[in-house]
């Protein structure tokens, strides 16, 4: 009978008392698991998900900072394009001013050297026409002396034909520098 009383009772279900110490240590776990554990990996879950959301603050204030560093940028140097187009049209100008200005001394330059040849040809051509005249006036008179046949040896008289036959001269030359001209011209 012992084996069948043995029998009756189920070898899987524990005794009564361990049944009931079970219960209260896993009633004492529980509430040291809700009382001090559950708490700490609250606190835990917390600090992480705080920090995962700084770093997210920070990183979309990082990137805010990046891009008003990155316009700061565009705009600096949209302003220093600006300032070397500025630098560049003002050298531009300077330089066609500076040219301009060579231009105008070398044309005053070379007006100043024609007037100075204009003039040293003038000055030129009087000492010519005075040497001229001198050697004219003393040819004239040999000349109407023979063929007058008197002498005009006289300085009075002499001085009063010469000047007569040297404007008579001049007259000529006068008329002859306006058909040249006017042959010049018509050309």
């Amino acid at each position: 009978m012992n084996i069948l009383a043995a029998e009756s009772e189920n070898p899987l279900l524990p005794p009564l008392g361990e049944i009931i110490i079970g219960l209260i240590a896993f009633g004492i776990v529980l509430l040291v698991m809700f009382k001090f554990v559950a708490p700490r990996f609250e606190q835990v879950f917390r600090a992480r998900r705080e920090a995962i959301e700084g770093g997210i603050e920070r990183a979309e204030a990082m990137q805010a900072e990046a891009k008003e560093a990155l316009e700061q940028y565009r705009a600096q140097l949209a302003e220093a394009r600006s300032e070397a187009a500025q630098i560049r049209d003002q050298a531009r100008a300077e330089g066609q001013q500076i040219l301009e200005g060579l231009r105008v001394q070398a044309q005053e330059e070379s007006a100043r050297i024609v007037a100075r040849g204009e003039e040293q040809l003038a000055t030129a051509r009087q000492q010519v026409v005075n040497e001229l005249r001198g050697q004219i006036g003393t040819l004239a008179v040999q000349l109407a002396g023979q063929v007058v046949g008197e002498s005009l040896a006289e300085d009075a008289r002499r001085s009063g034909t010469v000047d007569r036959f040297l404007a008579e001269l001049d007259g000529m030359a006068a008329a002859g520098d306006g058909a040249v001209g006017a042959r010049k011209g018509s050309r």
